[in-house]
């Protein structure tokens, strides 16, 4: 997409594109650049209900719910070809709309996604509806159905847009449900690829809609009274407020929140394997990663040959152009990122934390924040319990495995986490007392195939894996 492109986006409902109810809208700024890249609307309650009143006629009416698992399958393979076919070009405009290096932008804006719809398109083709089970009371059989809830919202972040999409929408359509997106207010213009997509083969109108919109509009979703599902991802304090919303109207949530993840050493963990994993696990994407590995455990004996290790590899990232390949580290999202990750960083100064790195040089323009690293804070400190959601981590000593499991628990979050060590039977064994959703062995790389999700502050529910088509399914006996 040429970079004197202003996109202007509407709202898609019921197959069509349509002109918002409102005048108030979404401006996109390239955080590289700070040029204006496009506009979207912020969504109004009229647009929200036009999107649901769609969606409900699809799902009541319309051939999706009616359809087999096997053929909804057939139509999201269709649907992933032609975001295949056009991977390339929405990836690079997510470098554009958010800053975010191109490097994971082709990886989870243009390869992820499809992999996601055909994922859930082939355990579409395995699904069952109905189960016979034997009865415990008496003789005979009763019979266990498994239906699509209906409405499905998703409620999706900015910083893997497309990815984080397909996630939701891959399990939603797989169970028959039909959909209302509304993207983030940083990332509104995407998600329209997925639309264009949608048009392109023909799906019927309504099972997939799109409000763009700020923290107004995904209110009016999540309260509208022809919604039967909400699937989240964003920050803790806004899905405190989802759940709320979704629980006075009994309808199910699934909500994946924050994380303050701890990478754990142990005594023999090999550094370089620490610092390979702690390239992307702590400092990918810029350091905006829900399950960033934020915090650093490191034996008090090893301490300081830690800290060099993890000064140098941030001093050692490369900084700059995020549509050159080579960079790793691009822009945050916007000024208002910049401003609260600096002032994080100046509060725990203030507090006593020495900064260490930092000194890389940034572009001129645009809104970056060179890679840092945080020493000396207290594991109870601000810097050490908030989500920074920016290229910075703190490294903390411990004296022994309780004490690492300890720290690493201390923390009101449980979304992610790593153990390093060279015995990996031991790592495992610390591993499983770590207060978290998820955890990897020497590194951290989610599998699509296992549960995914947070404990404590961090969430509700998983996703990922055949369990997630569950979410957008419900239970009904026959009982014989």
């Amino acid at each position: 997409m040429p970079d004197t492109t202003i996109v202007s986006e509407t709202v898609f409902a019921g197959g069509e594109f349509l002109t918002p109810t409102g005048a108030a809208s979404l401006t996109v700024v390239n955080p590289f650049d700070e040029t204006v890249i496009g506009h979207a609307p912020d969504g109004t309650a009229a647009d929200v209900d036009r999107a649901v009143r769609a969606a409900r006629e699809a799902f009541d009416r319309g051939p999706w719910p009616r359809l087999s698992p096997a053929e909804r399958g057939e139509w999201m393979d269709r649907l992933a070809d032609h975001l295949e076919e056009r991977a390339t070009d929405i990836s690079s405009f997510v470098v554009d709309e958010i800053g975010q290096p191109v490097s994971v932008a082709r990886f989870m804006n243009g390869i992820r996604p499809v992999q996601h719809l055909r994922y859930y398109a082939r355990l579409a083709r395995e699904l069952h509806t109905e189960q016979q089970r034997a009865n415990v009371d008496r003789a005979g059989h009763s019979l266990h159905l498994r239906r699509p809830l209906g409405v499905a919202a998703l409620i999706v972040p900015w910083n893997h847009p497309q990815s984080s999409t397909t996630l939701k929408l891959g399990p939603a359509l797989a169970a028959g449900c039909t959909v209302v997106i509304k993207p983030a207010a940083e990332s509104p213009l995407d998600i329209f690829a997925l639309a264009r997509a949608a048009q392109a083969i023909g799906l019927p109108p309504g099972v997939i809609n799109i409000v763009p919109g700020g923290r107004e509009t995904g209110q009016a979703l999540v309260a509208h009274p022809d919604v039967d599902k909400v699937a989240f991802t964003g920050s803790t304090a806004a899905g405190r407020h989802i759940a709320a919303a979704a629980g006075s109207r009994l309808v199910p949530a699934t909500l994946e929140l924050g994380g303050k993840s701890a990478a754990l050493l142990l005594e023999d963990a090999d550094l370089s394997t620490v610092t390979a994993s702690l390239r992307y696990a702590s400092f990918g994407n810029s350091g905006q990663n829900c399950v960033s590995l934020s915090r650093v455990l490191a034996p008090a004996s090893r301490y300081d040959e830690v800290v060099d290790a993890v000064v140098a590899l941030a001093r050692d990232l490369r900084v700059g152009d995020p549509k050159d390949a080579a960079t790793e580290v691009g822009p945050l999202v916007s000024e208002r990122a910049l401003q609260r990750v600096t002032g994080m960083l100046d509060q725990a100064r203030a507090e006593g934390a020495t900064i260490l790195a930092g000194d890389t040089p940034t572009p001129d323009r645009g809104w970056f924040f060179a890679p840092r690293v945080i020493v000396g804070a207290g594991v109870d400190s601000m810097i050490a319990q908030q989500e920074i959601f920016g290229p910075a981590i703190s490294i903390h000593p411990y004296t022994d495995i309780d004490d690492a499991v300890r720290i690493a628990n201390a923390t009101r979050y449980g979304l992610a986490g790593a153990v390093f060590g060279g015995d990996e039977e031991q790592a495992l064994a610390v591993a499983r007392r770590v207060q978290t959703g998820s955890i990897g062995i020497n590194g951290y790389a989610p599998d699509l195939g296992s549960p995914f999700g947070g404990t404590k502050d961090s969430g509700l529910g998983r996703e990922f894996g055949p369990d997630a088509i569950e979410n957008y399914r419900e239970s009904t006996s026959i009982f014989r």
